[in-house]
């Protein structure tokens, strides 16, 4: 849970690098809040607010979203301007490959590799 949640605590923090692990458990987060609302939204009557509801999540969500997406390209070592791979047709498989591309070794020029301070936390704990 605590993955799911990290880029929330990280709301705009751009910069830095974020792994595969953090990238992902966000993106299930959102998937299973989707599907929460789509089947209450479909089996209720509150139907008008759920929609609400989903609306505001969507948006409480974008720059946190936006940003792990962000420090996800960072930590594979490629710049934020990857993203516009996005507005080709296929692009959006390119940037699958980038999510799911495993992060550089080692410091890179984003920042610390965040395995390596994930197995040091961990070490001293």
């Amino acid at each position: 849970m605590n993955w799911m949640l990290m880029p929330l605590r990280r709301y705009f923090e751009f910069s830095g690098r974020s792994r595969r692990k953090e990238y992902w458990m966000f993106y299930l987060l959102n998937v299973l809040v989707a599907l929460f609302v789509g089947l209450v939204f479909v089996a209720g009557n509150y139907s008008e607010m759920v929609l609400w509801l989903g609306c505001l999540y969507a948006l409480a969500t974008f720059i946190p979203g936006l940003a792990v997406t962000v420090r996800r390209l960072h930590d594979t070592d490629r710049s934020a301007w990857n993203l516009l791979w996005g507005l080709v047709h296929v692009g959006g498989f390119v940037l699958l490959y980038f999510y799911i591309d495993e992060g550089h070794p080692g410091p890179n020029r984003f920042g610390e590799d965040p395995k390596e301070e994930d197995m040091a936390s961990a070490v001293f704990a």
